[in-house]
C-alpha cells in the first residue's frame, strides 16, 4: 500500500509541474477612462445642496469630492452623488471627479461651481451653543462618562464610559468655539494645545498616517492639521433637525476634539451649560460601527454657579400711590388659626394704616393697638391667584421694621397649598428677620422630611438692617434653590435626594410679604413697642 500511495504521489508531482510549464503569463490591457462628462445641479432654495451626476466611457467607479480634504462620495458612473454645503455666504466651490477603470487607472476633472448658501440655526438653540455671538467648550473631565463608546446598534452607552480624567492631556487642551455674526455666518474653531496635537482613535490613526502601526485601545496624540489629508481647525458648523426628528450638529471636515472619524454628531443633550452628543463612525481597524460619546461644559462652567435668570416676567416699583395694586395683591385678613399656625399676636387688615403705597415705596405697618379682639394689628399680602411662577429669581429692595417682637417675611408658598395644604406645598422663605436678633437675617425650606423648626435654614449677619434698604433675592431652578443678600450667596438648598418629601418644589408658587409680631419665632413683643414699618422699593421676578 505504501509502494502504492508514492507511485501515485510521483505521478501528480509530474503532472503538476509539466502544467506550469505549459502556462504563459498574460498582461492585460490597461484603459485609461475617456470622455468625462460632470452634469452638477446646485439647489436654488439657499439650502447648499448639490448633486453631481458623472459618466466616463470604460470607467467603473466615480469618486466626487466635494471639498478639498474631504473623504469621497464613491458612486457608480451615472450615479448621483449628493453633499450639502454648511459655511453661509456667497462663494465659488471646485469639486473634483476621479473617473476609476479595472486595474485602478484614472482620469479627473475639477470644475467650479457658484454658490449662494444660507442656513438659519434656531435662535434658542444657537444661543445655548454660541452665547451672544461667541462660546467657548472643553470637555466636562470631571464627571464619568464624559466620553465613552459602544457598539453603534446599542441606543444609549452600555459600554465604556472614561472616568474622570482619564483621556491624554492633549484631548482636554482642545477648546471648541463655536461662534456667529449678523449674516447668520457660523463659524467652528477648534483651538489646540501644545504642538497642535489633538487625541486621535487608535483605529483611525492609519487615516492620517497610513505607515502607522497604533497599539490597539491606545488612542494617540497626533498633529493631524498638516497631514494629507488633514483636519480643518477653522471652518463651519451647522445644527439641523434629521428625519428622524432628532438634532444634529456638523463640523465641516473637522472634529469634536477626539478624532473618531465622525463630522456628523447627534445632540442627546444641550443647554446653556452641557453639550451631549454622539457620533457614529466604522474606524479603519475595526470590525463594527461604533458609537462615540462626548460631553463639554462652557470653559467658565462654575458648577455652584445658579442659572442665569433675567428676563423681567413681573415686578412692582410701588410708584402709585394709594392701596397697593388691586391686579397684583390680595390680602389675608384676621388672625387665622392659632395665630397663622405660629401663636402670632397681630390681626391683619387690609386698611391704609397698616398698608399704603407712598413716597414710591410699599409700607406695611405692625402697630400696637386694639382691634376686633387682638391687641396688633399689621398687613400680609400676597400675590396668590394673581401672579403664581415655577422657576426664577426674585428680588426685593427693603428695609426692615425694628423692635422686639417684630417678625418681617418675605417668602413663597405653593399655589397648591388650598389642595394638599401645608408643607406638602412647599415653602421658600426668602428673608426672615427677628427684631429680638437684630443683625442678622435668615432664609428657610420647609418641605414634608423639615419644617416647623426646619433644619433647612441659614442665617447671615447683615449691618444697619432697619436703617438702610439691602436686595434680598432667592434663586429658584429645577435643582437647587440659593439665597442672597445684596447679591452674596450665603445659603443654597440641594438635596441629594430630590422627592416629594425633600423637594415639592416643581409647581408653581405664589409670593407672601408680611409684618408679624410675636409667635414662635418673633418671641416676646417688648412691652413698649407702638408701631415699626416695613418699607420695599420694588419687587421683581426674572425668568
Amino acid at each position: 500500500m505504501r509502494t502504492i500511495n508514492r507511485i501515485i504521489f510521483s505521478f501528480l508531482v509530474i503532472f503538476a509541474f509539466g502544467g506550469c510549464q505549459d502556462a504563459e503569463p498574460k498582461l492585460e490591457s490597461l484603459i485609461v477612462p475617456t470622455n468625462l462628462n460632470i452634469v452638477t445641479e446646485v439647489a436654488d432654495d439657499e439650502s447648499g445642496n448639490v448633486t453631481v451626476t458623472a459618466t466616463a466611457d470604460d470607467a467603473i467607479s466615480m469618486h466626487v469630492i466635494f471639498k478639498e480634504n474631504a473623504d469621497p462620495i464613491v458612486v457608480s458612473p451615472g450615479e448621483p452623488a449628493r453633499f450639502q454645503y454648511i459655511q453661509s455666504g456667497e462663494y465659488t466651490q471646485n469639486i473634483t471627479v476621479i473617473a476609476y477603470a479595472p486595474g485602478g487607472i484614472s482620469s479627473s476633472r475639477t470644475i467650479s461651481i457658484d454658490l449662494d448658501v444660507k442656513l438659519l440655526i434656531d435662535p434658542e438653540i444657537l444661543k445655548m451653543i454660541a452665547g451672544d455671538g461667541s462660546k467657548r467648550w472643553v470637555w466636562n473631565k470631571e464627571e464619568t462618562g464624559h466620553w465613552g463608546a459602544d457598539a453603534a446598534f446599542n441606543e444609549q452607552n452600555d459600554g465604556y464610559k472614561a472616568p474622570p480624567n482619564s483621556l491624554k492631556s492633549c484631548a482636554y487642551d482642545d477648546v471648541l468655539i463655536f461662534s456667529y455674526d449678523n449674516n447668520d455666518t457660523y463659524r467652528y474653531q477648534m483651538e489646540l494645545g501644545e504642538d497642535n496635537e489633538t487625541l486621535l482613535n487608535w483605529a483611525e490613526v492609519q487615516y492620517f498616517f497610513p505607515n502607522a502601526n497604533p497599539e490597539q485601545y491606545n488612542d494617540e496624540c497626533r498633529d493631524i492639521t498638516v497631514t494629507d489629508p488633514k483636519m480643518e481647525t477653522d471652518t463651519s458648523f451647522l445644527i439641523f433637525r434629521g428625519e428622524d426628528g432628532e438634532l444634529y450638529i456638523q463640523v465641516e471636515n473637522s472634529t469634536l476634539s477626539f478624532w473618531s472619524g465622525a463630522t456628523v454628531y447627534k445632540i442627546l443633550e444641550l443647554s446653556d451649560d452641557l453639550l451631549s452628543v454622539r457620533g457614529d463612525h466604522k474606524p479603519i481597524l475595526e470590525d463594527i460601527e461604533i458609537a462615540y460619546y462626548h460631553e463639554f461644559r462652557p470653559e467658565d462652567y462654575d458648577p455652584n454657579k445658579d442659572p442665569d435668570f433675567t428676563n423681567l416676567v413681573w415686578e412692582d416699583e410701588f410708584d402709585m400711590a394709594g392701596a397697593p395694586l388691586e391686579a397684583n395683591w390680595n390680602y389675608d385678613i384676621g388672625r387665622g388659626s392659632n395665630g397663622w399656625g405660629n401663636n402670632e399676636a397681630q390681626y391683619y387688615t387690609d386698611r391704609s394704616d397698616n398698608v399704603i403705597v407712598e413716597d414710591g415705596l410699599l409700607k406695611i405697618t405692625a402697630k400696637k393697638e386694639s382691634y376686633e379682639g387682638a391687641d396688633y394689628t399689621s398687613a400680609r399680602l400676597l400675590t396668590q391667584d394673581k401672579f403664581e411662577f415655577t422657576y426664577g429669581r426674585v428680588d426685593v429692595r427693603a428695609k426692615l421694621p425694628g423692635g422686639g417682637g417684630t417678625w418681617p417675611a418675605i417668602w413663597m408658598l405653593g399655589a397648591n397649598f388650598p389642595e394638599v395644604g401645608w408643607p406638602r406645598c412647599g415653602e421658600i422663605d426668602i428673608m426672615e428677620y427677628v427684631g429680638n436678633n437684630p443683625g442678622k437675617v435668615q432664609s428657610a425650606i420647609h418641605t414634608p422630611s423639615s419644617s416647623g423648626a426646619t433644619v433647612n435654614v441659614k442665617q447671615t449677619e447683615i449691618q444697619n438692617e432697619t436703617t438702610e434698604f439691602h436686595v434680598y433675592s432667592v434663586i429658584w431652578s429645577e435643582n437647587k434653590i440659593s439665597f442672597l443678600v445684596d447679591n452674596e450667596k450665603f445659603y443654597t438648598y440641594e438635596p441629594e435626594i430630590k422627592n416629594d418629601q425633600t423637594w415639592p418644589f416643581d409647581l408653581d408658587q405664589f409670593l407672601i410679604l408680611n409684618v408679624a409680631l410675636g409667635g414662635t419665632l418673633g418671641g416676646n413683643i417688648d412691652p413698649n413697642f407702638t408701631e415699626s414699618t416695613m418699607e420695599i422699593d420694588y419687587v421683581r421676578v426674572y425668568q
